[in-house]
């Protein structure tokens, strides 16, 4: 959660010091961000590297938070987001969000001992893909505007509604789909499989190249073994998943602006004006040093978020909104400054900082924009 020129470094123990290392090194030499012109337009592709998803398995990086029982380390999500701020240094579109950060995440806090056994091994290994169909049009993050619907049958529920944008649905082996219970006012998820009879899956096109899909569910049947914790408790369970996804995707957030962040400051170093480098004028002098404090207070929060999972889940609500609201705003200004500050070349489709620009300004509202977190946030403080 820290580079080793930092004194946040010390924070972590010789483990995971090894790990946000070897995760960085790794990551920067096997998924460069020009990728992304590529693996959205290859015909018939997923719009990521199974290949690279595999090796990522076979580091243990997939099972860092899966118990042993299910082929994982049992570690905890502050070493699952030590990964996931390398994965955002390079924009990386594999399916880090929708299986470690929503499917598995949702098994890990509310799956009963089956759906573990069949589902986690799987994650852990590479093998299967987990995906989160919640959202609704029109929802804007409130859960009491969702409109699909779960009935209640003799033998299960019949689950029918439409979810755009669930993440790498397309691919997904199985999809946890939030539904309200008919009769009654609950809302429950279901383990729906990807061949259930009446789920068809249109893939969508995101500006920021990670991969999506609408999920259609027309009577798609399940038994009682779909439901994903005690229906009484679901809403809640919904919200733990979307609070520990806000905190991973902050933690992307952070690698992203910090990777920016070089490279801006890199290009400043090099290009010239007027006989002398451009990052020797004052007032850009004075915006990279904002930009580094705004980074320096995002990581901040990211680091208590992260460790608040292991350690105090009580404070989870809290400081995942902190964090989601922190690093939505910083990442957006990064970007934005690092635009700027590029010139005219950081315009053009050729440059790789446009790529974290068009990211930052998708990641700011997913889960939640920074207006609804920082709202959270005052609430959970008593504001």
């Amino acid at each position: 959660m820290a580079s080793e020129d930092s004194p946040l470094w010390m924070l972590l123990d010789e483990g995971q010091q090894m790990l946000a290392s070897t995760a960085a090194q790794f990551l920067s030499k096997s998924a460069p961000v020009g990728r992304l012109r590529e693996l959205p337009r290859a015909p018939g592709a997923d719009g990521f590297s199974r290949a690279l998803w595999a090796e990522m398995a076979e580091l243990g990086w997939l099972g860092l938070q899966i118990p042993e029982a299910h082929g994982g380390l049992g570690l905890g999500f502050f070493d699952l987001a030590i990964v996931l701020e390398a994965s955002g240094q390079t924009l990386m579109p594999e399916p880090f969000v929708s299986t470690l950060l929503l499917g598995a995440q949702a098994l890990l806090l509310g799956g009963t001992d089956a759906q573990r056994a069949r589902y986690l091994p799987g994650v852990a290994d590479g093998s299967r893909l987990l995906a989160l169909a919640y959202d609704e049009r029109g929802m804007r993050g409130d859960l009491s505007r969702l409109r699909a619907s779960a009935t209640r049958e003799a033998d299960g529920f019949t689950l029918r509604g439409v979810k755009p944008h669930a993440l790498d649905a397309h691919v997904a082996d199985a999809i946890v789909v939030a539904a309200r219970v008919e009769p009654g006012d609950a809302i429950g998820l279901f383990i729906v499989p990807r061949d259930a009879a009446g789920l068809a899956i249109e893939r969508e096109q995101r500006m920021d190249l990670l991969n999506a899909a609408t999920v259609r569910l027309d009577a798609v049947r399940v038994g009682e073994d779909a439901v994903v914790g005690p229906l009484e408790t679901s809403e809640a369970l919904l919200s733990a998943v979307l609070d520990r996804a806000r905190i991973g995707l902050s933690a992307q957030m952070l690698g992203a602006m910090e990777r920016a962040f070089e490279m801006t400051v890199a290009y400043l170093k090099e290009r010239v004006q007027f006989g002398v480098p451009i990052g020797s004028f004052q007032a850009l002098q004075h915006r990279a040093a904002r930009l580094f404090i705004e980074i320096a207070l995002a990581r901040s929060s990211v680091l208590a978020a992260a460790r608040a999972v292991d350690d105090r889940p009580a404070e989870v609500p809290r400081l995942a909104a902190l964090a989601k609201a922190k690093c939505g705003e910083a990442f957006w200004q990064v970007a934005a400054e690092a635009i700027q500050m590029h010139g005219g070349i950081g315009m053009t489709a050729e440059h790789d900082i446009g790529f974290y620009f068009k990211r930052a300004q998708a990641a700011e509202v997913m889960f939640g924009d920074g207006a609804t977190q920082r709202r959270r946030w005052a609430e959970a403080c008593g504001y």
